[in-house]
């Protein structure tokens, strides 16, 4: 066997037989709202992992911006039918709270999300958001708790997009709500540490 061969057995045996799949199923925050879509986090979440893991990794966005929490789990069975993934990341609620529908119900559905995703073999990371401060600290605080508490209920790996983060006026659009362009990889280091772990450090 020729140096060359050898050398192309090894390449292709270290590499995974199929990449894992990391499913995204967001509102307009991961739909890129806003911004050209390619500079959306999602789309530079797929470049900056291609750059660390050349061929491990497939990023599908399944946002639909104005997506609630009822709609994504509407359409999570068809999802994980197609796509099988290996990972599912859940940026879902912002819309319920933005139009004050009952936080029970979104923490039902978030939670029926999560549960569906596991049955199929997914693991979940689960991201939120932050609403405006015009909604009241009580409403906030209760929409804040319902993240936490099944983050903590299911043992999962959570993240805030919210204004911890967007912790600047020039990161949102001029809607406050949405993050801008120059946002999207503020993003990005803030979802990877999840999705890959250890291997992040």
């Amino acid at each position: 066997m020729s140096r060359l061969t050898f050398f192309l057995c090894a390449l292709l045996l270290s590499l995974p037989a199929f990449p894992d799949t990391i499913l995204v199923l967001g509102d307009s925050i991961s739909a890129g709202y806003g911004i050209p879509s390619e500079k959306g986090w999602v789309n530079l979440l797929q470049q900056r992992l291609n750059g660390q893991y050349p061929g491990r990794y497939q990023v599908i966005n399944a946002s639909i911006s104005g997506d609630t929490s009822a709609q994504g789990l509407a359409r999570l069975p068809g999802l994980l039918d197609t796509h099988n993934p290996d990972q599912v990341v859940v940026e879902l609620g912002g819309n319920d709270g933005l139009r004050g529908l009952p936080l029970s119900h979104m923490k039902d559905n978030l939670q029926a999300i999560i549960d569906l995703a596991r049955e199929r073999g997914a693991d979940v990371v689960l991201v939120s958001v932050s609403l405006p401060a015009s909604y009241g600290t009580r409403f906030n605080q209760l929409f804040e708790e319902v993240f936490a508490s099944l983050a903590a209920v299911n043992g999962l790996p959570r993240v805030n997009l919210g204004f911890s983060l967007l912790n600047d006026r020039n990161l949102l659009q001029e809607d406050g709500i949405h993050p801008t362009q120059a946002a999207q990889p503020l993003l990005v280091d803030a979802v990877l540490p999840a999705l890959i772990g250890d291997e992040s450090t």
